[in-house]
């Protein structure tokens, strides 16, 4: 065999490779966010509470209501005693599902897991929609081996590694996906949940433990100042209902389609030697001083608004 025909066939056999890896990912892809639509997993299956951090307003406020709505009861952990029980109200009475609140701020340090683990006492935990950090090990070791037992996850995984079954969802985001100037501790925790995600599905899948990243983009929250939504912005009701739809199919997923198309978007037309230089954080820092400015009119036009009324 000649020099030229060995370089024909090993040619080929990239160009097989390369076109078999496009096919899988556009599979992944359809099934993750258009055949979710249709094979849902019955989330009920993992138990019969969900866990809800951050549960009263965003995202974490939508997939406490998606969660009821899909049969399951649910706690509510967030620092604001009010809106906790306007939203355990509002479960309750639109789909009568039990709720359960518990009023703590994470800020506040490792002192306020012995009062969520006071209130999750008893409940048989199937899912944990999780938005707090988590600490990190000095050495190898399983995640429950690690010191410092006073976490979240840490509560509520034991329970689930016990029944075989459990669902953990930890939020991320895309902006974390790479390095961001100008959001250097944002990017730098986000990308920690997407690792850290990562990890403990792998310790723990064989003990029939589900653990998802999930990754938005731009959702309208009080976050984003409510944002207009559009095909590229989604409400929260809207992602954390499709998000939920790819539970089972994705372990990572960025929740929901136009957000997927805007993360290859963004990696196509903005190459890390782009987004890293001078003159593009140069640019960025003028146009977030122009977003603050808008940002400032927007709230002095709500608060004349509320003035008014």
């Amino acid at each position: 065999m000649s020099f030229t025909n060995g370089l024909a066939i090993v040619g080929g056999l990239t160009v097989v490779f390369h076109l078999l890896k496009l096919a899988w990912k556009s599979w992944c892809g359809i099934r993750e966010f258009v055949l979710s639509k249709f094979w849902q997993v019955n989330l009920r299956t993992y138990g019969q509470w969900a866990v809800v951090t951050g549960a009263t307003s965003g995202i974490g406020k939508a997939y406490a209501i998606e969660l009821a709505r899909r049969g399951l009861d649910v706690v509510l952990v967030s620092r604001s005693y009010d809106k906790l029980q306007m939203v355990a109200k509002e479960i309750e009475h639109q789909y009568g599902r039990r709720t359960r609140t518990i009023q703590v701020d994470f800020m506040d340090g490792h002192s306020i897991y012995h009062v969520i683990a006071k209130g999750l006492r008893g409940l048989e935990i199937g899912i944990l929609v999780n938005n707090v950090g988590m600490t990190y090990s000095e050495h190898f070791a399983y995640f429950l081996e690690t010191p410092d037992a006073e976490q979240i996850t840490r509560l509520v995984l034991p329970g689930m590694v016990e029944r075989g079954k459990g669902l953990i969802i930890n939020v991320s985001s895309l902006v974390g996906k790479r390095p961001q100037p100008l959001l250097s501790l944002y990017c730098a925790t986000k990308i920690f949940v997407t690792y850290f995600s990562q990890c403990l599905s792998a310790e723990y899948k064989s003990k029939g433990i589900t653990v998802q990243c999930v990754a938005p983009f731009m959702v309208s929250t009080n976050m984003t100042f409510n944002m207009a939504v559009n095909c590229f912005v989604k409400s929260a009701s809207g992602y954390a209902r499709e998000a939920l739809n790819t539970v089972g199919h994705s372990i990572y997923t960025s929740g929901c389609l136009s957000h997927a198309v805007q993360d290859l978007a963004l990696t196509i037309l903005l190459p890390d030697w782009l987004r890293m230089s001078s003159f593009f954080v140069t640019k960025l820092r003028n146009l977030a001083k122009k977003s603050i400015h808008g940002r400032r009119m927007y709230k002095e036009k709500e608060w004349f608004s509320q003035k008014e009324e």
